[in-house]
């Protein structure tokens, strides 16, 4: 047999390989739970059902027509803000009102090029499925401003501030500062809002671990402007490449604004995304997409608060107590007792992005006045899908989420299983209205109750904190103790 002969027929085999690939992750398991059902502060946790071969469920991205919008919840109204955009994520208001954008997709270092022949192939029809979903693509790498100068609610300005960027992402502003998360550092750049254009070289304040299959990196300043927080998400599903892949990932990061210094601020999270402060407590809260090929309904995204310190468990365990037996690295000692369960959940494989919680001056009615908003990308790999809508998580007095995920956003998934767009990113426009952008459709919408009043701040908690924990011990030994000395055998 000639040298050509046999490399037609090693093609021929791969590409048999391929389609058989491809038909196995079309048919997949479907769920036997709904979304609600496996969202809120108790979801149902069924057992797993382990896959090799993910199940893919592509919603092919169609697009609107003109006069087409998503469909928003009683009351409100939704008008596009912008629109002709290249894949918009992340989006950011200043103080001004002008309104930021990041136009980015993927790195070309995204992926995982040193694992295994199976996994190479795996991954090779799963970004096939990508692009016929519109997320793969070259990135546009720009930072852009829209600007709705006459206020009717619709840019009429664009200009492009940078494109000299690498798949950027997160966006904030502090004391004329302007800081731009590309995927593999944190960017300082000189700017005042009302500017157009971003003079000078930014300054490399932080760098980041490079690509990786999560590779967003999000920011946010905190309230009191002393640091800066950054999300940064793992390099695989759950270490498969080895923990020494996920060094510096699967964590959100403090940088001191003032001193320069960088440190852990929680871990254990496999793709933090939005950040936010709880305006009940000023604690950070985030939305985090959890693991796959566990089946359809697991394990749900969760939108969660996050303590200094805090320990969510990823890769070894999920939802506090979990483990997840197909982890290969040994498990740290005590991890079980350090994990911290998840506040709430968002529902299985629905890819929570962008967070926003209600603020003073917002003109959504008070039906969406005392919660967080959060836009869920959307499934890849779920039979039926889930996701493609923005919700909203009410919050009981106390800063507490409750209930079920409310519609608030909804109509970009279609009967037949494509999409016209996926909602990525929420942010306040100053005017009080809910922006969202939606990537695939390139499209920035917003969403406002006509006739709603700019609402009141949300009343910030006061009193005494409960004092930090000196020691981590057992609860029986504490009850124990508790008991001797009820009965006055301890002094």
């Amino acid at each position: 047999m000639t040298k050509a002969r046999k490399a037609v027929l090693i093609v021929i085999a791969l590409l048999v390989v391929i389609a058989a690939l491809a038909y196995w992750m079309s048919r997949g398991q479907t769920a036997t739970q709904s979304v609600d059902a496996v969202s809120g502060v108790d979801p149902v946790l069924v057992e797993p059902r382990p896959e090799r071969i993910p199940t893919v469920r592509i919603a092919s991205p169609i697009g609107w027509r003109e006069g087409e919008a998503p469909t928003p919840a009683f009351g409100l109204v939704v008008s596009r803000f912008a629109e002709g955009l290249d894949h918009p994520r992340v989006i950011y208001t200043l103080p001004n009102g002008d309104v930021l954008a990041t136009l980015a997709r993927a790195p070309a270092s995204a992926g995982e090029a040193d694992a295994g022949l199976l996994a190479r192939l795996r991954q090779s029809v799963e970004g096939y499925f990508r692009r016929r979903s519109g997320a793969d693509g070259v990135s546009a790498n720009q930072l852009v401003l829209l600007r709705d100068a006459d206020g009717d609610g619709r840019a009429d300005a664009r200009v492009v501030l940078t494109d000299r960027l690498d798949s950027p992402s997160g966006i904030a502003w502090h004391a004329g500062t302007l800081f731009v998360a590309n995927h593999d550092a944190v960017l300082a750049y000189s700017f005042q809002p009302g500017e157009t254009r971003l003079s000078g070289e930014p300054r490399r304040i932080m760098s980041l671990p490079a690509g990786g299959g999560h590779w967003m990196r999000n920011l946010v300043v905190d309230p009191d402007g002393e640091a800066l927080f950054v999300a940064v998400g793992s390099a695989s599903n759950i270490g498969e490449r080895g923990m020494e892949a996920e060094e510096g990932r699967a964590a959100i990061w403090r940088y001191d604004l003032r001193t320069g210094r960088q440190a852990p601020f929680a871990a254990g999270l496999r793709n933090p995304n939005g950040l936010a402060f709880s305006p009940w407590s000023g604690d950070l809260w985030t939305t985090v997409n959890e693991r796959d090929l566990l089946g359809p309904d697991l394990v749900p995204d969760y939108l969660t608060d996050v303590p200094v310190g805090a320990q969510y468990g990823w890769p070894w365990l999920y939802w506090r107590n979990t483990v997840d037996r197909r982890v290969k690295a040994p498990m740290p000692q005590f991890l079980i007792e350090y994990t911290r369960r998840p506040r709430y959940a968002l529902g299985p494989h629905v890819a929570a992005l962008g967070l926003v919680f209600a603020q003073e001056g917002h003109r959504i009615g008070p039906a969406f006045g005392s919660g967080a908003i959060i836009a869920r990308h959307g499934s890849w790999n779920r039979r039926p899908p889930s996701g493609y809508d923005v919700v909203y998580v009410d919050f009981d007095a106390r800063g507490n989420p409750q209930g079920l995920p409310i519609p608030l956003l909804t109509g970009f998934l279609t009967q037949d299983g494509s999409t016209r767009g996926r909602p990525t990113w929420v942010a306040w426009a100053k005017d009080g209205a809910l922006l969202v952008s939606d990537d695939t459709a390139g499209i920035i919408w917003r969403v406002i109750a006509p006739d709603a009043a700019p609402a009141p701040a949300i009343a910030r908690l006061t009193g005494a904190r409960l004092p930090a924990r000196a020691e981590l011990r057992d609860p029986r030994d504490v009850a124990e103790e508790n008991f001797v000395r009820e009965q006055g055998l301890l002094r």
